[in-house]
């Protein structure tokens, strides 16, 4: 999963910037949601990116606590544990070997290398309330609520457990056990095949631009996601009701 910095490592090469909002598992606000005005298509689906939307994750809330030097940390996730290495696990490499394997070539940072399978819970902070609760309105008003994220498949299961916000979904693709990962044209395809749905009925939000705009390129009707009033009002520009309420 990569971090929500508003285009991600896609676009740097480089972890992103955290997010705000965060809090323990399980706590969320709402509100209610209306119909599509007439002469627009009628959207029947939002699907939520996960990492960076619902989620705080990001591996210098971990790495911070283990190297408190900014530039050491910089450098060692700008040369060892890079997003290019992580995106390997987001296409269901197995994580605890690859980190193996990278100890083995950077025997000084051996243990700060397994930190990332050894206490990776420690890379989500929490979740961001007032985005779980526009996902908490949309369900309520009947719409279906899908999620498609880049994530390995043995942190999903676990986070599914940990997070209630989880069971809002009608369902989940994700990358980890689809072994192609956003902004791959396939994992999109998957989506919209396997729960039958139409491109112009189906909204897809995410932090990440690049992934914006492949979704938009099958027809989608994506959203980037920057805060949970926003997506509110962007929401409600493609013709679902949305209720002023800040989340």
């Amino acid at each position: 999963m990569v971090p929500g910095d508003r285009g991600g490592f896609w676009a740097s090469g480089v972890w992103g910037a955290p997010r705000r909002h965060r809090v323990p598992p399980g706590q969320h606000r709402g509100g209610f949601w209306g119909v599509a005005p007439p002469g627009q298509h009628r959207v029947t689906t939002v699907a939520f990116d996960i990492g960076g939307v619902l989620l705080d994750w990001d591996p210098r809330h971990l790495y911070r606590r283990l190297i408190p030097d900014p530039a050491e940390l910089a450098d060692f996730l700008g040369r060892i544990c890079t997003p290019q290495w992580h995106l390997a696990h987001d296409l269901g490499a197995d994580t605890e070997r690859s980190c193996r394997d990278l100890a083995r070539r950077h025997p000084r940072h051996a243990d700060l290398i397994m930190a990332w399978i050894d206490d990776a819970d420690e890379m989500v902070a929490g979740q961001f309330d007032a985005v779980v609760g526009v996902l908490a309105d949309v369900k309520a008003a009947g719409f279906r609520c899908l999620a498609l994220s880049n994530m390995e498949g043995h942190k999903y299961l676990r986070r599914r457990s940990a997070y209630p916000f989880f069971g809002m979904f009608d369902g989940c693709v994700i990358s980890g056990f689809e072994g192609v990962a956003k902004p791959q044209r396939e994992i999109f395809e998957i989506l919209l095949s396997r729960y039958g749905l139409e491109p112009h009925a189906t909204v897809f939000v995410d932090d990440n631009a690049g992934n914006v705009a492949a979704a938009r390129e099958l027809g989608m009707l994506a959203v980037r996601y920057l805060a949970a009033d926003q997506l509110r009002r962007d929401l409600g520009g493609l013709g679902m009701r949305v209720p002023g309420h800040p989340g």
